[in-house]
């Protein structure tokens, strides 16, 4: 894949990049404490699934399917640790539909985080509207148990 553009501090721009494919899986990973009680008692995402980090030129960060697959691995191992016990999963035209810019940004090693050539990120606008509509159209890549997506 094309390397990403960076800025003058070697930070990603964010970018839609052209060697993302509209139908390439482009998967978020879920933490266990994004697992959070609804009003009615059943467990349903977080908000904090659907939104970007903080920081300069911060997107939500994801992995990208395709680069996983073509390097043999297998992309439910990958995205799975004890910290990710589950990920949701989009394809990148149902994210540029949305308005959003689908880049690759691969992060270098940063202990206790091994290094992932397969990172990328979503860049674009957060509102609560946004985060709902992200919500209604994920699908469980690993699911985890008795936990519903959407945000309501």
């Amino acid at each position: 894949m094309k390397p990403p553009p960076r800025d003058q501090n070697g930070v990603v721009e964010p970018h839609d990049h052209p060697d993302i494919a509209a139908a390439d899986g482009v998967i978020r990973r879920i933490p266990s404490n994004w697992v959070v009680p609804d009003k009615d008692g059943s467990l349903r995402l977080s908000s904090m699934a659907f939104k970007a980090s903080s920081g300069v030129n911060a997107g939500m960060s994801v992995d990208l399917e395709a680069l996983i697959v073509k390097a043999g691995i297998d992309p439910k191992v990958h995205v799975t640790t004890p910290r990710w016990v589950g990920s949701i999963r989009y394809t990148a035209g149902q994210l540029r539909d949305e308005q959003f810019q689908v880049g690759f940004d691969p992060l270098e090693e940063e202990p206790p985080e091994p290094a992932n050539p397969f990172h990328g990120e979503v860049w674009g606008d957060f509102p609560r509207s946004k985060q709902r509509r992200l919500s209604e159209f994920a699908e469980w890549f690993v699911p985890i148990p008795d936990v519903r997506i959407y945000i309501g």
